[in-house]
């Protein structure tokens, strides 16, 4: 086998969703320099999700999830996992080969930013381009609400 030839990996790392929110990029640089320690060119690191955890780890209850994609030696690959398991700050690690996986692959959207695109603002235009807005009704009295959720007094 030889060494010193760069592969490709996925690497899955857990970290508590507080500490996540209140230091950002505090986060990705300690996983970036876990990398980086280890000879690796980072690819991609980004946020994956935000899920509550199937039991608690180190009294959490909730872990964010970060997908790095990275080129490392095969060999130092111990490095970082062992710098995962020293670090009191990353909950979990999972790091797999991705040598199949191409370009288009490593771009895919992540379950955060569907999210994030879900979040941003709906076009409220009906099919004929009239605006939907709170009114009531004539016959009913009852009050319609628009699709943004505004509320129209009667």
């Amino acid at each position: 086998m030889e060494t010193g030839v760069k592969k490709l990996y996925e690497g899955m790392f857990l970290i508590d969703s507080a500490e996540a929110t209140k230091d950002w990029d505090g986060v990705i640089e300690l996983i970036s320099k876990t990398l980086t320690k280890a000879d690796a060119e980072i690819v991609s690191i980004r946020k994956w999700d935000e899920r509550p955890l199937a039991y608690t780890i180190s009294r959490c209850n909730r872990g964010t999830y970060i997908l790095a994609y990275f080129k490392a030696d095969g060999q130092k690959i111990h490095e970082v996992e062992r710098d995962v398991q020293l670090s009191e700050r990353i909950m979990r690690a999972l790091i797999l080969r991705a040598d199949h996986l191409t370009e288009a692959d490593i771009a895919k959207e992540t379950p955060a930013t569907r999210v994030e695109k879900q979040s941003q603002p709906v076009d409220t235009t009906t099919r004929t381009g009239e605006s939907v807005s709170g009114e009531t009704s004539p016959l009913d009295g009852q009050v319609k609400t628009s699709m943004t959720g505004d509320i129209a007094a009667p």
